[in-house]
Formats: C-alpha cells, structure tokens, sequence
C-alpha cells in the first residue's frame, strides 16, 4: 500500500498547496515518483517477465486513448474556428430555457451517448457546445460540465453499443441484455434523482444572472465569426458516421478535416499557417473588449493537449508497475480473503472498484481486474454474477472520470477545460451511481429471485 498511499499524500499536498488545476501540470511527477517507489520496494523479488506483461497489459489499454487525445483536440480547435460551436451558441440561446438549461443538457447528452455507446465522443462534440452555451447564459463552468458528464455517462451506461458495458457483462460471464436491464435498479434511480438537482438548480437560478453581459458577448461573437446554419453539415456528418458505428479515431479525424473546411470556406477572416500548422498545433487567442468571450473562444490547440498526454502517460506506467510487481494482486486478495458478510462482500466491490480507477488509472482495466479478484468470492457466496457485473460498472465505468489522474477524468478535465475536482461534485449522476449500487444490492440481495421475477413479469 506504501506506493498508493504515497501518490494520494503528495496528490492531496499538491492540491492544498497549489490549487486543483496544478494535477495537469505536477500529477505526471507525482505518478512517476509512486512508480519508481513501487519498483525500488519490489527489488528483493522484482521478476521481469512479469513486470514486462504487467506494463503491456496497462499499455494495451491505456495507448489507444493518446491518437484520441489528439483528434480531440485538433477536433474542438476546429469546430471552435470554423464557426460550428459559435453557431451552436448563437441557435443555442434562441432556443434552450435558460430555466432548464442543466436538465436539457443532461437529457440530450444522454440520448446522444445511448445512441452512440460512446461518452467520449458525446462529450468532445455536443458537450463543447453546450459548454459555450452554458457560459453565455450565466452558469458557472463546473456547473454545465456536471451536467454534460452525467448524462453522457448515463446513456453510455446503459447502451448496448458501449465498450465498457460489454466488458463488464463479459469480464463477469453476464448476457449483456441482462446486464443492461439489471442495472437499472440503480441506474434510473440514480439519474432521475441527477435531474431533480440540475432542475432545482436552474429553477433557483435568477433571471437577471441568464442576461447579464449577453449583449456584448453576442456583439464580440458575431463580430469575429460569421454564424451561417451551413456550418452545422459538420456535426451532421459526424452524427452519421457515429450512427453507422465508425471508428472513434477516424470519426473525429474526419471531423476535425471538415472543421478545416469550414474554417476555410466559412471563416476566410481566420488565417492558418499551415506550413507551422497555425492555429492547429498552438490554439488561437481572441482580444476583444469583452474578457469572458475570449476566455469562451479561444483555443490551446494540440499543444494544449499534451501535458494531458503526458499524464496520460505517466498514469499507463503507474498502472503497468502495480500490476507487474504484483502489488494490485497482493491487495486484491487481502481484501477478498476478509469477505465474510453480505454488506461487506458488496461494500469491499464498490470499494474495489474506485481503488482499481484509482490503481490502474483506467476503466477497462479496472473492470477486468475487478471481475477476477471477486468472481470466486460472488460464487462461494452463491450470489447471481449480474450482481457484480452491475456492482463493477456502478463503481468503475462511471466513477473513472472522477478521478483525476484516470484516463476518463484527464480526457474529460482537457476537454471541456475544467479541472476534474471542480466539475466532481457536480457529476451528480456518476458519484450517486455506487452509493445506490451498495444501497440497492446490499438490501435486495436476499429477494432478488422475486424481484427479478416481478421484472421478467412487467417486461413481459
């Protein structure tokens, strides 16, 4: 536990000593400096097969999110200078209740994501635009970025498209239908509860706080892009090629090209330097009179993107090295072999789920570990598998990008340019989903045969 101990002390110091945005900058370190400890601890028994399998299992999962990364980034760049998110905005507030502005965010990026199966992909698109939108209207940032993450996490939750949910139905040998209609014990709950409080928090909100400062935004807006509906083929295209289920890296490389062409055939005012790749590689900065429009317009462009690379990187060796030294495995079954109790055997997975996030800084990782370590347990017990398929994703799958040195939470924080532990109390959604995980599971465990019943019955 000394390498884990050590990396959130120094996470916590950091954070108390510089702010929460300084993980972006001083985390890599920090996860190095745990994994160098790791090593120097496994010396005496350090076997280098293993270590070398442990850090191409972390590699495996980890590597495939850096090209990501990086359409990412290249893809909000685009979409931000070719006119696509200013006219979102500009459509945006003629449209939406700024009353209802949270709830309607959540409830499309949720719709969105069960249809696409991807959060990500939800939350680098629509959940940029809404960003603005919700900017323009008042809110504070956390706030809209709260709202974006639970509903796309919601819908990728619960789609039978989705990456995550497949692993953790078949990490557990659960139907994946099963899996899907079982969560919804917890999942509705948890969601419906999420858009009481994004209601209440509009609705509380005073009309004078939707107003004030639009004009001169709107001004500085329409005065450095020009807002035409023909720009909006750009994320109609990308709704097509997510329907038909294309590949994420070539859908948002395809995407940010086509933001290029926008820019071009819709913003000849913005010039790109395309032999030093301009404003693609070091993000554009706009000086107007009005300072939170240039805050919401300008872009870092991929050079922004990889001190979050970097992280990225730097969590992929901290996990790879856990895993090698056998360090995960020795606590995973410490914890198991003192599983005795029904609350304590679900409490211990739901537990075990946020310290795999934590452990390995990656979802499908952690979901994979996850089933092994407690699969024996579940079945000494004779406790039905969809419990701990629905357990593991209830603390895993939407929990990760609440953690700031995760994969999902670096990617997210970048994204929608909010640090992880300011939009984290806001995901009400993702940190609700393990509390009703252990609060359903623990107190229905002993009548599920009659419940599963009653919704076999109803379904039917």
């Amino acid at each position: 536990m000394l390498p884990v101990a050590s990396l959130l002390v120094a996470l916590v110091v950091l954070i108390v000593a510089k702010g929460a945005s300084s993980v972006s900058d001083y985390g890599p370190f920090v996860l190095l400096g745990a994994s160098v400890l790791a090593l120097l601890l496994s010396l005496p028994s350090l076997d280098m097969a293993r270590l070398t399998c442990g850090m191409k299992a972390s590699s495996r999962q980890i590597l495939p999110a850096l090209p990501i990364l990086f359409c990412i980034a290249l893809l909000s760049t685009t979409w931000m200078l070719g006119g696509i998110v200013p006219t979102f905005i500009h459509y945006g507030l003629q449209f939406l209740n700024p009353m209802f502005f949270l709830v309607s965010v959540c409830m499309v990026c949720g719709c969105i994501s069960i249809f696409t199966g991807s959060s990500w992909t939800t939350i680098a698109t629509v959940g940029v635009a809404f960003m603005g939108i919700g900017g323009m209207m008042g809110y504070d940032a956390p706030w809209i970025a709260g709202a974006v993450i639970s509903g796309a996490y919601f819908g990728d939750k619960v789609s039978p498209l989705s990456d995550t949910t497949v692993v953790a139905s078949s990490s557990c040998g659960v139907d994946l239908f099963t899996h899907i209609r079982y969560m919804m014990f917890t999942t509705v709950p948890s969601m419906l509860i999420a858009l009481s409080v994004f209601m209440v928090a509009g609705l509380t909100r005073t009309p004078v706080d939707f107003v004030s400062g639009h004009s001169s935004m709107l001004d500085s807006l329409h005065s450095e892009f020009n807002v035409t509906p023909l720009s909006l083929f750009v994320p109609a295209i990308t709704i097509v090629m997510i329907a038909f289920r294309v590949n994420t890296i070539v859908t948002l490389a395809v995407s940010s090209l086509l933001g290029v062409v926008s820019i071009i055939a819709f913003q000849p005012q913005i010039q790109i330097d395309l032999s030093f790749f301009g404003v693609l590689w070091g993000g554009a900065h706009f000086e107007t009179s009005d300072a939170a429009f240039n805050e919401l317009a300008s872009t870092s462009g991929v050079l922004g993107m990889l001190p979050t690379i970097f992280l990225v990187s730097s969590a992929m060796m901290f996990g790879g090295v856990m895993i090698g030294t056998g360090m995960l495995e020795t606590i995973s079954q410490y914890v198991t072999e003192h599983l005795k109790r029904r609350r304590s055997i679900i409490g211990s997975t739901v537990c075990g789920g946020l310290l795999l996030n934590s452990f390995t800084a990656d979802q499908y990782l952690s979901l994979i570990i996850g089933a092994n370590t407690f699969r024996d347990v579940y079945e000494k017990k004779e406790y039905d598998k969809k419990i701990l398929s629905r357990t593991l994703e209830d603390s895993v799958s939407v929990t990760s990008v609440l953690i700031p040195w995760n994969s999902c939470g670096l990617t997210q924080s970048a994204v929608l340019g909010v640090s992880t532990l300011l939009y984290a109390p806001y995901c009400v959604f993702n940190y609700l989903s393990p509390i009703m995980s252990f609060v359903v599971s623990a107190g229905l465990l002993g009548f599920k045969k009659r419940i599963w019943k009653k919704l076999k019955f109803a379904s039917n």
